[in-house]
């Protein structure tokens, strides 16, 4: 294997990985404080609505969209470390 293919491999490894992390963060959010943790979150309210029905409702699209933008700052740096940034 070749030192390009070396340094594109452990690029696209650590990139799936900050993406896994990320995922695994959304999937916590939407459904675990939308489905599986509703009744305890729906003891606080959040804009006179229950903390559970709004994660199910608006909070995981929130966590998602903020997710795009972590992702896109990590992957910004990790193009600058292996050299693939413009």
């Amino acid at each position: 294997m070749s030192e390009k293919q070396k340094h594109a491999s452990a690029y696209w490894k650590e990139n799936v990985k900050y993406l896994s992390i990320l995922l695994t963060i959304w999937f916590i959010v939407s459904y675990g404080c939308g489905i599986l943790f509703k009744d305890a979150l729906n003891e606080i309210r959040l804009g006179g609505f229950k903390l559970g029905f709004w994660f199910a409702q608006q909070g995981s699209i929130y966590v998602f969209v903020i997710l795009i933008f972590v992702y896109v700052r990590i992957m910004n740096k990790l193009d600058k470390k292996y050299g693939f940034d413009e």
